[in-house]
């Protein structure tokens, strides 16, 4: 009886211990993103409004940045704890000596739009024929900015011809091309969508589809992710991994949500004024949310071939790209 009752008190003081180290070990967090209303990083608006970080035990604050270049800047600098972002700072990072890594992919396609004012339409062709021209992007230095650079340097020019003008990710993007303050943007919807129902604007490249992402970079090529500071996961895997269940639930309920789900959900700021154009711009953004969290090692390879075409450095430059994603995070969560 005696030793039942002692295997029993030890079960009970291993069943305490496991769950004392499943606790996060940093409740409370910073989280940077940079333009929180896009649907580029609509799992992250997910992951809070249905509340899954209070159920993971985390208290989140997010810092929304005009774009992912200053909310990169902030996990460096130490004000911000993890970052909604692209995966292509990843690489970048590794590069610079700054070792960050992916521990969930939120997005499979990029989601940008390269978009130019409907009076280009008969000198602008190619990504080329932007020489000269002002080209609105969320922030110099972000995804948008690579993913024209990239293009441009496919077409067989140089982007170093173009200016790059931060217009942020919501009304002033919009108003930055209405008011003819830049030639060309490169942005994500509800912008473009916006922009299109307005015809302002003409599409010269949509990385929103399977297809239209296949069509620019041969393949797929992986967008949003979360992204810590090595240092940060070895210290706190269990909040790391509190993050990655959130963000996992947030991605299981967009596979089966409807354009209204995610309108009942967002903010109504989100909308841009228009909650119909809103759901419209959520149809045409469906297609590019992880399925299973997991980056491919051709879509590794793909993020870093895009990077390479423009970036002389980064080419030349001995990348492990096996060091920029760590699923074991994604793997552990409870199905």
């Amino acid at each position: 009886m005696k030793l039942k009752l002692a295997l029993a008190a030890m079960t009970a003081l291993g069943l305490l211990a496991s769950a004392a180290q499943a606790a996060p070990e940093k409740a409370k967090l910073m989280l940077g993103v940079g333009g929180k209303p896009l649907l580029y990083y609509l799992p992250l608006t997910i992951a809070e409004q249905k509340g899954y970080f209070k159920a993971e035990g985390l208290e989140v604050e997010i810092n929304d940045f005009g774009g992912g270049s200053k909310s990169l800047q902030a996990l460096i600098g130490g004000s911000v704890d993890a970052v909604t972002g692209a995966y292509e700072h990843t690489i970048r990072m590794q590069e610079k000596g700054q070792p960050i890594t992916a521990v969930i992919e939120l997005g499979r396609f990029p989601g940008i739009v390269l978009a130019v004012k409907n009076e280009h339409k008969g000198k602008v062709k190619t990504a080329a024929d932007l020489k000269g021209m002002k080209i609105g992007v969320t922030a110099p230095g972000s995804s948008t900015n690579f993913f024209v650079n990239y293009l441009i340097a496919k077409a067989g020019g140089n982007y170093k011809d173009s200016a790059f003008i931060g217009v942020g990710a919501g009304a002033g993007a919009v108003a930055a091309m209405q008011k003819g303050e830049i030639d060309a943007i490169s942005n994500l919807d509800p912008v473009i969508s916006k922009l299109e129902m307005d015809k302002n604007v003409f599409i010269l490249a949509d990385s929103r589809t399977e297809a239209g992402t296949k069509a620019i970079f041969g393949g797929s090529n992986p967008a949003a992710v979360l992204y810590l500071k090595d240092e940060f996961i070895q210290k706190n895997p269990q909040t790391t991994q509190a993050l990655v269940n959130a963000f996992h639930k947030a991605l299981v309920w967009l596979s089966t949500a409807k354009p209204a789900d995610v309108a009942a959900t967002v903010p109504e700021a989100y909308y841009l004024g228009d909650k119909g154009l809103y759901m419209t711009a959520v149809k045409a953004s469906m297609e590019t949310y992880s399925r299973t969290g997991i980056i491919s090692p051709d879509g590794m390879k793909s993020a870093y071939n895009m990077l390479a075409q423009f970036d002389e450095g980064l080419a030349k430059a001995k990348i492990d790209l096996n060091k920029t994603f760590n699923d074991k995070f994604v793997k552990a969560v409870k199905k």
